[in-house]
Protein backbone atom coordinates (compact mmCIF):
# COMPACT_ATOMS: atom_id res chain seq x y z
CA UNK A 1 0.00 0.00 0.00
CA UNK A 2 1.18 3.50 -0.81
CA UNK A 3 -0.14 6.55 1.06
CA UNK A 4 0.51 10.23 0.45
CA UNK A 5 0.53 12.20 3.72
CA UNK A 6 0.27 16.00 3.80
CA UNK A 7 -0.66 18.74 6.23
CA UNK A 8 -1.30 22.42 6.65
CA UNK A 9 -2.75 23.46 3.28
CA UNK A 10 -4.06 26.68 4.86
CA UNK A 11 -6.28 27.59 1.91
CA UNK A 12 -3.44 27.74 -0.62
CA UNK A 13 -5.11 26.68 -3.90
CA UNK A 14 -1.90 26.77 -5.98
CA UNK A 15 -0.06 24.45 -3.59
CA UNK A 16 -3.12 22.21 -3.17
CA UNK A 17 -3.40 21.82 -6.96
CA UNK A 18 0.32 20.93 -7.12
CA UNK A 19 -0.15 18.39 -4.31
CA UNK A 20 -3.03 16.75 -6.19
CA UNK A 21 -0.96 16.56 -9.38
CA UNK A 22 1.79 14.86 -7.39
CA UNK A 23 -0.81 12.53 -5.87
CA UNK A 24 -1.95 11.46 -9.34
CA UNK A 25 1.63 10.78 -10.43
CA UNK A 26 2.52 8.92 -7.22
CA UNK A 27 -0.03 6.14 -7.71
CA UNK A 28 -0.82 6.35 -3.98
CA UNK A 29 -4.08 4.77 -2.92
CA UNK A 30 -5.06 7.43 -0.39
CA UNK A 31 -4.24 11.01 0.51
CA UNK A 32 -4.06 11.48 4.28
CA UNK A 33 -4.50 15.13 5.32
CA UNK A 34 -3.43 16.03 8.85
CA UNK A 35 -5.56 19.17 9.23
CA UNK A 36 -5.57 22.92 8.71
CA UNK A 37 -7.14 22.70 5.27
CA UNK A 38 -8.81 26.05 4.54
CA UNK A 39 -7.64 28.81 6.85
CA UNK A 40 -4.30 30.19 7.96
CA UNK A 41 -4.81 31.21 11.59
CA UNK A 42 -3.58 34.42 13.24
CA UNK A 43 0.12 33.41 13.52
CA UNK A 44 0.71 32.81 9.81
CA UNK A 45 0.79 35.21 6.90
CA UNK A 46 -1.58 34.49 4.03
CA UNK A 47 -0.04 32.04 1.59
CA UNK A 48 0.57 33.45 -1.90
CA UNK A 49 -2.11 31.21 -3.45
CA UNK A 50 -4.74 31.83 -0.76
CA UNK A 51 -8.13 30.91 -2.22
CA UNK A 52 -10.06 28.68 0.23
CA UNK A 53 -13.12 28.37 -2.05
CA UNK A 54 -10.88 26.87 -4.74
CA UNK A 55 -9.33 24.49 -2.18
CA UNK A 56 -12.88 23.40 -1.26
CA UNK A 57 -13.61 22.59 -4.91
CA UNK A 58 -10.29 20.78 -5.44
CA UNK A 59 -10.68 18.63 -2.33
CA UNK A 60 -14.38 17.87 -2.82
CA UNK A 61 -13.54 16.50 -6.28
CA UNK A 62 -11.19 13.98 -4.57
CA UNK A 63 -13.36 13.08 -1.58
CA UNK A 64 -13.20 9.33 -2.33
CA UNK A 65 -9.44 9.15 -1.73
CA UNK A 66 -9.14 11.51 1.26
CA UNK A 67 -8.64 10.53 4.90
CA UNK A 68 -8.56 13.60 7.14
CA UNK A 69 -8.17 14.65 10.75
CA UNK A 70 -9.02 18.00 12.25
CA UNK A 71 -6.42 20.72 12.69
CA UNK A 72 -6.51 23.62 15.11
CA UNK A 73 -7.71 25.93 12.27
CA UNK A 74 -10.52 23.57 11.13
CA UNK A 75 -14.09 24.16 12.38
CA UNK A 76 -17.63 22.88 12.10
CA UNK A 77 -18.29 25.60 9.51
CA UNK A 78 -15.60 24.05 7.29
CA UNK A 79 -17.38 20.69 7.51
CA UNK A 80 -20.50 22.36 6.08
CA UNK A 81 -18.70 23.00 2.76
CA UNK A 82 -16.45 19.93 2.58
CA UNK A 83 -18.04 16.69 1.32
CA UNK A 84 -15.82 14.37 3.37
CA UNK A 85 -15.29 14.06 7.14
CA UNK A 86 -12.70 16.36 8.72
CA UNK A 87 -13.78 16.72 12.36
CA UNK A 88 -12.17 13.68 13.96
CA UNK A 89 -9.20 14.65 16.12
CA UNK A 90 -7.39 11.41 15.30
CA UNK A 91 -7.53 8.23 13.24
CA UNK A 92 -5.82 4.87 13.21
CA UNK A 93 -4.70 3.76 9.77
CA UNK A 94 -3.33 0.33 8.95
CA UNK A 95 -0.97 0.33 5.96
CA UNK A 96 0.40 -3.13 5.39
CA UNK A 97 2.39 -4.07 8.48
CA UNK A 98 2.41 -0.50 9.85
CA UNK A 99 -0.10 1.08 12.22
CA UNK A 100 -0.32 4.85 12.00
CA UNK A 101 -1.90 7.19 14.55
CA UNK A 102 -2.83 10.31 12.58
CA UNK A 103 -3.51 13.58 14.38
CA UNK A 104 -2.79 17.25 13.72
CA UNK A 105 -0.30 17.57 16.57
CA UNK A 106 -1.55 20.61 18.44
CA UNK A 107 -2.84 18.44 21.31
CA UNK A 108 -1.34 14.98 20.93
CA UNK A 109 2.14 15.21 19.47
CA UNK A 110 5.77 14.42 19.96
CA UNK A 111 5.99 16.22 23.34
CA UNK A 112 2.66 14.82 24.58
CA UNK A 113 2.05 11.60 22.65
CA UNK A 114 -1.21 9.68 22.78
CA UNK A 115 -1.12 6.13 24.15
CA UNK A 116 0.70 4.18 21.44
CA UNK A 117 1.49 0.51 21.22
CA UNK A 118 5.14 -0.35 20.61
CA UNK A 119 6.09 0.09 16.97
CA UNK A 120 3.23 2.42 16.01
CA UNK A 121 3.92 5.55 13.97
CA UNK A 122 2.67 8.94 15.19
CA UNK A 123 1.74 11.18 12.23
CA UNK A 124 1.47 14.88 13.06
CA UNK A 125 1.35 18.15 11.18
CA UNK A 126 1.02 21.54 12.91
CA UNK A 127 4.70 22.53 13.20
CA UNK A 128 5.21 22.97 9.42
CA UNK A 129 8.62 21.30 9.85
CA UNK A 130 9.31 17.89 8.23
CA UNK A 131 10.62 15.25 10.63
CA UNK A 132 11.05 11.53 11.19
CA UNK A 133 12.65 10.48 14.44
CA UNK A 134 12.43 7.65 16.96
CA UNK A 135 10.40 8.00 20.14
CA UNK A 136 10.22 5.82 23.24
CA UNK A 137 8.97 2.22 23.06
CA UNK A 138 10.05 1.79 19.46
CA UNK A 139 7.59 4.37 18.15
CA UNK A 140 8.32 6.84 15.39
CA UNK A 141 7.30 10.52 15.16
CA UNK A 142 6.68 11.66 11.58
CA UNK A 143 5.71 15.10 10.29
CA UNK A 144 5.31 15.82 6.55
CA UNK A 145 5.93 19.56 6.94
CA UNK A 146 3.55 22.00 5.26
CA UNK A 147 2.20 22.14 1.74
CA UNK A 148 1.72 25.92 1.91
CA UNK A 149 3.67 27.63 4.70
CA UNK A 150 6.89 25.68 5.37
CA UNK A 151 9.06 26.71 8.29
CA UNK A 152 12.74 26.49 9.31
CA UNK A 153 13.94 26.60 5.71
CA UNK A 154 12.09 23.47 4.66
CA UNK A 155 10.42 23.13 1.24
CA UNK A 156 6.69 22.91 0.64
CA UNK A 157 6.45 19.19 1.26
CA UNK A 158 4.56 15.95 1.81
CA UNK A 159 5.37 12.28 2.44
CA UNK A 160 4.94 9.07 0.53
CA UNK A 161 4.70 5.97 2.70
CA UNK A 162 5.32 2.74 0.81
CA UNK A 163 4.39 -0.13 3.12
CA UNK A 164 5.76 -2.80 0.75
CA UNK A 165 9.18 -1.13 0.54
CA UNK A 166 9.09 -0.02 4.19
CA UNK A 167 10.04 3.56 3.33
CA UNK A 168 8.98 7.13 3.97
CA UNK A 169 9.92 9.46 1.15
CA UNK A 170 9.94 13.19 1.94
CA UNK A 171 9.07 15.09 -1.24
CA UNK A 172 8.94 18.72 -2.23
CA UNK A 173 5.96 19.87 -4.26
CA UNK A 174 6.72 18.78 -7.79
CA UNK A 175 7.70 15.29 -6.62
CA UNK A 176 11.44 15.66 -5.95
CA UNK A 177 12.53 13.38 -3.11
CA UNK A 178 14.83 15.18 -0.68
CA UNK A 179 14.99 12.66 2.17
CA UNK A 180 14.24 8.98 2.65
CA UNK A 181 13.61 7.20 5.93
CA UNK A 182 13.79 3.41 6.18
CA UNK A 183 11.06 1.97 8.42
CA UNK A 184 12.57 -1.49 8.71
Amino acid sequence: MKLMIASDLHGDAESTAALLRDFDESLAERLVLLGDLLYHGPRNDLPAGYAPKEVIRLLNERREVLLCVRGNCDTEVDQMVLNFPILSDSAYIVAGRYTLYATHGHRDGEAAPPPLRPGEILLCGHTHVPAARPMACGNLYVNPGSVSIPKEGSPKSYLLLDSEQGTLSFRALGGQEYRRFDLT
